[in-house]
């Protein structure tokens, strides 16, 4: 009855919440529209570049002289202000504070600047709460947790005086070799989409005023993507961003450094205008990746200023984060290089944000008063769940959970570093790679993996480092067109402890059980970071068949960004943990895990590679056995599910709303869990979709011998499939049979049902729904 309740309110409600929304939304747009006319061409281009806040400073301090100089007509964004400064919550407050004195004070259009950090891993600020990389994060398939992490997120922001986060990255994965694959959702479109709706939601929370807006990234195609075929681009690629836009009403995109088809992204006519602003009705800021605008290695002013009339014709409004090309923006306005039209429609968007952040209001509040505390227990609590539900259990036999009375030999160059927990674009990485700095790593709390089982463990716990993570020779920086990195060597993490292969071998020889803390670190995986492959970097593999060869059980902890090609020496260990980097909590978040405090409940989100060969595809392609270790969707528990009583829909119409699919699921092991469970749907009359497709999943917790049902109520819109007619756009739902498979991972569906949908093809130019209705009862 309350459901449907809910339904019968629900339009009202959200007709009511529209026709506020539109009321607001007109005011803000005349308050623009009335300060556009009263700027200058000078300060109109100024809202359409962001700098880094050292541009400003002097000694440490914000300079007026600096900013007299460098920002005499205003900026538009401060960039990155917490993870490219080294100082504590009120020095970023006062620097804030400053920067927007100045602005208000001093200019003559008054107008505050946005500023805006990275917040895949949280707040990119010092002492700020590090939550598990998106990757890991991805694996715990739990969207309301991950809301809950952006959501507290968006409050520390606005705390310091952010208003805007580069984040999420919702690049669908083609390779696991892509550096940048730690800060994905892994390689599927559903998933992602979920995860990605979940983030920005949680960011954008309290509305735009109080929470802080998203930006998606990066448009479309980067990590290996951009030349697939426009149906999977639409089907598949597409997809996070059109949900996160159309369902979460993002604020911004980001484009990305590559090119597109034959255009560069930033200033690619396609995917600006004929997809983004045209297909999906985007009306929000565009924003370049840093340094991106330059889309070739001539740097003469004649060039710059080409670069500058390409992306912003093009339609990307904000050069970021250096005025490397915008600042001829004027000059080629008033030679009629680029038209008053186009300049007015970008500083209209860039402004628009600004009002709707509240940046525009008479007396605007840039940051909060009172003390501050950035890794807050709420955080920490948030930082161990995800963790813990981010750590996937890939092989064990019988060894885990430890018992207790073991004596440990605990080894490996990630076995007692802070390293192994943080991955790229928290705050100690983006200090250590992109801005050459020695991080504080006491800032925040960080246990190692040693320390947390010496303090989770009750039996003997020795410790010998044993190997190096890598040698130089195992990375290269990409240099790429980011200026972050111009000039910069690979260089190596060092660590304080010795490494002695011997001693590490004797050690082991001499214990109950081994601890093989491997992997990878900051310099090994990462944008702008290149391995030469994903099997285990340095000695780590040689070393690990070395342990192996003691007899002794080996328990393989593998940290980093990549999912790593272990075959070689998988069969040889008792037991792998994928650990990912799980954060600031995530030593203890291991540890829980190997002793059985915490029940693993982890399932991939990549299809983990068996080998490097290329020809690895994504499990809807179906891809060999031989190319996958352990397939998408995967991952073990401490006990055991079975799936029974499939109800699937026998029928239904192309034209009806939704489809009904159920299953009962019931721990039949001997301790409490939670199980993931998984919906596909495969074409059984030739539909031209993909020959398996998630379409649906929930996390469930289950008491031992406990049942209970989970019901899928499937959108038609859901089966539908792309194709192009005249230059448009068109989605159908095509009569036939559909196979629907449910199970714990893709390649395990002990449950399929047929649903016959009869009538004709119904063909949309968008779909109205993304997701599944789901009921657990």
């Amino acid at each position: 009855m309350k459901k449907s309740l809910l339904f019968l309110l629900l339009p009202v409600l959200m007709m009511a919440c529209n026709n506020t929304t539109d009321k607001n939304e007109k005011a803000l747009q005349r308050q623009v529209d009335a300060l556009y006319q009263r700027l200058s061409l000078e300060e109109k281009a100024a809202q359409l570049f962001g700098i880094y806040p050292g541009e400003l400073m002097v000694d440490g301090e914000v300079s007026r002289e600096k900013c007299r100089e460098v920002i005499p007509y205003g900026v538009g964004h401060i960039c990155q202000p917490t993870s490219s400064q080294p100082k504590d919550a009120d020095q970023i407050r006062r620097l804030v504070r400053d920067i927007q004195a100045y602005l208000v004070e001093e200019t003559s259009a008054g107008i505050p600047a946005i500023f805006h950090e990275e917040a895949l891993t949280g707040l990119t600020a010092k002492g700020a709460t590090i939550y598990p990389q998106a990757i890991g994060a991805a694996c715990s398939w739990n969207p309301e947790l991950i809301k809950a992490k952006t959501s507290r997120t968006a409050a520390d922001m606005r705390a310091m005086g952010q208003q805007y986060a580069l984040s999420p990255m919702i690049d669908l994965i083609r390779t696991p070799l892509w550096p940048r694959i730690e800060e994905s959702c892994g390689e599927d479109g559903f998933l992602t989409a979920a995860m990605a709706c979940a983030f920005v939601g949680g960011l954008q929370e309290k509305g735009f005023r109080e929470g802080v807006a998203g930006t998606t990234k990066h448009f479309l195609g980067y990590g290996g993507a951009n030349t697939l075929s426009w149906k999977e681009l639409y089907e598949e690629v597409l997809l996070p961003h059109e949900a996160v836009i159309r369902t979460q009403g993002s604020e911004s995109v980001m484009t990305s450094y590559d090119r597109f088809r034959e255009e560069y992204a930033v200033c690619s006519d396609t995917l600006i205008n004929v997809i983004l602003r045209g297909y999906l009705g985007y009306t929000g800021a565009i924003v370049s990746d840093y340094g991106a605008v330059q889309t070739g290695r001539d740097r003469s002013e004649e060039a710059l200023k080409q670069y500058a009339v390409n992306a912003l014709t093009a339609g990307n409004d904000l050069e970021l984060a250096w005025n490397t090309s915008y600042k001829y923006i004027p000059e080629l306005v008033r030679e009629g290089r680029i038209s008053e039209e186009v300049l007015e429609k970008s500083v209209k968007r860039a402004l628009m944000l600004k009002a709707r952040a509240g940046l525009l209001d008479p007396n605007p509040v840039f940051c909060a008063d009172g003390p501050l505390e950035l890794d807050s227990p709420e955080g920490r609590q948030i930082a161990y769940e995800l963790a813990t539900q981010s750590i996937v259990l890939l092989k064990n036999e019988g060894i885990l959970p430890l018992r207790g009375n073991e004596k440990i030999a605990l080894v490996g160059p990630n076995a007692n570093s802070v390293w192994s927990m943080l991955g790229d674009y928290t705050f100690p990485s983006m200090q250590i790679f992109f801005h050459r700095q020695e991080p504080d790593l006491s800032a925040v709390r960080v246990p190692t993996l040693l320390e947390a089982l010496k303090e989770g463990f009750s039996g003997e716990i020795g410790y010998e480092r044993g190997c190096d993570w890598s040698t130089l020779a195992d990375a290269r920086v990409n240099l790429g067109g980011d200026a972050r990195v111009s000039g910069m060597r690979m260089r190596r993490i060092e660590s304080a402890d010795s490494t002695d292969q011997g001693a590490a071998l004797r050690l082991a020889s001499q214990s109950d059980i081994i601890i093989a803390a491997m992997g990878e670190n900051v310099y090994l995986c990462g944008e702008n970071r290149a391995r030469n492959g994903i099997r285990l970097p340095g000695d780590q593999e040689e070393f690990v068949r070395a342990l192996i060869e003691t007899g002794k059980p080996v328990v393989l902890v593998v940290f980093g960004g990549h999912p790593q090609v272990l075959s070689p020496i998988a069969d040889g260990c008792a037991a792998i943990v994928q650990a990912w980097y799980p954060g600031e909590e995530g030593g203890r978040a291991v540890t829980d895990i190997l002793t059985g405090r915490v029940n693993p409940s982890g399932h991939l989100c990549v299809s983990y590679p068996a080998t490097e060969d290329p020809g690895l595809r994504c499990y809807n392609e179906l891809p060999e056995e031989k190319f996958i270790a352990w397939p998408f969707g995967y991952g073990l528990s401490y006990t055991s599910f079975s799936y029974s009583d499939l109800q699937v829909q026998p029928s239904a119409k192309t034209s009806d709303k939704c489809i009904h699919v159920s299953c009962r699921v019931t721990n039949t092991g001997g301790r409490a869990g939670d199980e993931v469970v998984q919906l596909y749907v495969s074409p059984a009359s030739g539909q031209p979709l993909k020959p398996l497709q998630l379409k649906g999943f929930q996390r469930i917790s289950l008491a031992e011998g406990e049942s209970t049902t989970v019901h899928f109520e499937l959108a038609t819109d859901q089966l539908a499939w792309w194709f192009e007619v005249n230059g448009k756009s068109v989605w159908t739902v095509s009569p036939g049979d559909y196979c629907f498979r449910i199970g714990p991972n893709s390649a395990e569906l002990p449950l399929d049902g047929l649903c016959h949908l009869s009538g004709k093809p119904v063909e949309m130019a968008l779909r109205d729904t993304y997701f599944p209705e789901i009921r657990v009862d």
